[in-house]
């Protein structure tokens, strides 16, 4: 099975998640996660979400970082920016790798994903990236700008977020994660309503 998103360093070999093929203002470089540099829940955590739909999905993995929490809670994109677990690397130093037997160099892979969308390489990261979400069971998916994503490796190249901006992205995200799971709950109801509501209902 072809993987997006997976590589490793030309020189030594060691695996690498690619978060951001490029960067604003700086196309030959790329934001990678060293994965032997995680814990093991990190680990974990990082490759099933990678291996998974969203993961796959994902234009750009950070993407789908941006909507996984870890063991602790915490968003998966911010907490490895925090601790300094975002490392950035030239494209050309980098080799992606998405099955056994293909690799590709990630400079010349940005230099065909720029051709097929009929824009330069430095254009790539231009306007952040995009993230497949399904409105409902039946509706179609629309492609949404991920400007938190964006944001996240403007602020690696700059400074580390102070502790109001990381308290206000994690309200921002209970607040999504809040709307979010009212949606299913009512989605779950429709399918099949509880006992609660059932007994209400005869009553």
């Amino acid at each position: 099975m072809a993987l997006k998103h997976i590589g490793r360093f030309k020189d030594n070999g060691r695996k690498v998640a690619v978060v951001f093929r490029t960067l604003p203002d700086d196309p030959d470089s790329a934001l990678v996660v060293q994965t032997e540099n995680l814990g093991d829940a990190e680990h974990d955590v990082l490759i099933n979400m990678l291996e998974s739909n969203t993961g796959q999905t994902a234009d750009e993995l950070a993407d789908a970082m941006q909507r996984t929490p870890l063991g602790d809670g915490s968003i998966m994109l911010a907490n490895f920016h925090v601790n300094g677990k975002l490392t950035k690397v030239k494209t050309s130093d980098i080799e992606m790798t998405p099955d056994t037997q293909t690799t590709i160099s990630l400079d010349e892979l940005n230099k065909v994903i720029a051709e097929q969308k009929g824009v330069s390489v430095a254009d790539l990261a231009v306007g952040g990236t995009s993230v497949e979400e399904v409105g409902s069971v039946s509706g179609p998916a629309t492609t949404v700008p991920s400007g938190e994503a964006a944001a996240t490796v403007n602020a690696a190249k700059e400074q580390p977020l102070s502790d109001e901006d990381l308290a206000k992205n994690m309200r921002a995200d209970a607040d999504r994660m809040f709307k979010e799971a009212e949606r299913l709950r009512k989605e779950a109801e429709d399918l099949s309503p509880s006992k609660k509501a059932k007994s209400s209902a005869k009553a």
